[in-house]
C-alpha cells in the first residue's frame, strides 16, 4: 500500500505538470515542470522524501528498461537515421566531452570555494 501512495504522489504531481504545460506558452515539457514541481515540494519540505524515497528508487532502477521501445523504435527508422548517423555520433561525442569538462570545472570551482 506504501508503494501505492508514493506513485500516486508522483503521478498527480505529474499530471500538474502536464496541466501547467496545457496552460503556460512555453515550449517546456511537462516532464520538467513535474520534475520543478517535486524539486520545489521536497525542497520546501511541502513533500517529506520518506513519501516518495522507495517508490522512486524503483522507477530509477526500471529507467533502462523503459529505453528499449525509443531503441527499438530508431532501429526500426534506420533507413532514415543512416544518412545522419555520422554527424549525430560526432555531435554526441563533442556534447559528452564539453558536459564531462563544463562539470569538472564547475565542481573543482565549487570545492576551492568551500574550502575557502
Amino acid at each position: 500500500m506504501k508503494f501505492l501512495k508514493q506513485f500516486m504522489l508522483i503521478l498527480l504531481i505529474s499530471f500538474i505538470g502536464e496541466g501547467l504545460r496545457a496552460l503556460l506558452p512555453l515550449p517546456i515539457p511537462a516532464s520538467v515542470y513535474g520534475l520543478v514541481i517535486l524539486l520545489v515540494a521536497l525542497l520546501t519540505g511541502v513533500i517529506k522524501v520518506g513519501q516518495v524515497k522507495e517508490t522512486a528508487s524503483f522507477l530509477i532502477e526500471i529507467m533502462p528498461v523503459m529505453f528499449i521501445p525509443a531503441a527499438v523504435g530508431l532501429l526500426t527508422a534506420w533507413d532514415t537515421l543512416k544518412p545522419v548517423c555520422v554527424p549525430v555520433l560526432a555531435i554526441t561525442f563533442i556534447t559528452t566531452v564539453l558536459v564531462m569538462a563544463v562539470t569538472g570545472r564547475v565542481t573543482q570551482w565549487v570545492i576551492r570555494r568551500n574550502r575557502k
